[in-house]
């Protein structure tokens, strides 16, 4: 299981007229902290090759909320690789502020590109970008 850790600060934006993050910025969170865990890794979700779009979009996504975090709070993300399929990877998102567990989020996306019919194909992770997700 590969693990990275980042950390984000909650921005009196991301709350809500209860003054706790709305549950809906979970989900923006655990997208950032995916994009910083694939930057870590030399890759990215979304890009461009020999003129096809590639790219991980979404095909299932939850999170269990334990504790409520407030404006400026910082946050610690911790993000793991819990699968790696043919097609497929599944993360996990633990959140904490400092020892205390706040939420619990999953992800998961599908390797595609598009194709010229506008539509998107699913394809097999590349051997070159496994060893990368695995490193």
């Amino acid at each position: 299981m590969t693990r990275f850790v980042t950390t984000r600060r909650v921005e009196f934006g991301d709350t809500d007229m209860a003054g706790i993050m709305h549950f809906s910025n979970f989900f923006r969170f655990m997208e950032v902290a995916e994009t910083a865990f694939l930057r870590s890794r030399n890759l990215t979700v979304s890009w461009n090759e020999d003129g096809v779009h590639h790219g991980f979009p979404r095909v299932s996504v939850a999170c269990d909320f334990k504790q409520p975090v407030r404006f400026e709070d910082l946050i610690e993300i911790e993000v793991m690789i819990e699968k790696i399929g043919r097609k497929s990877l599944s993360y996990r998102f633990d959140f904490r502020r400092g020892e205390t567990e706040i939420a619990t989020g999953r992800l998961t996306s599908v390797y595609c590109r598009s194709t010229t019919h506008g539509t998107m194909e699913s394809l097999e992770i590349p051997p070159a970008m496994r060893s990368q997700l695995e490193a």
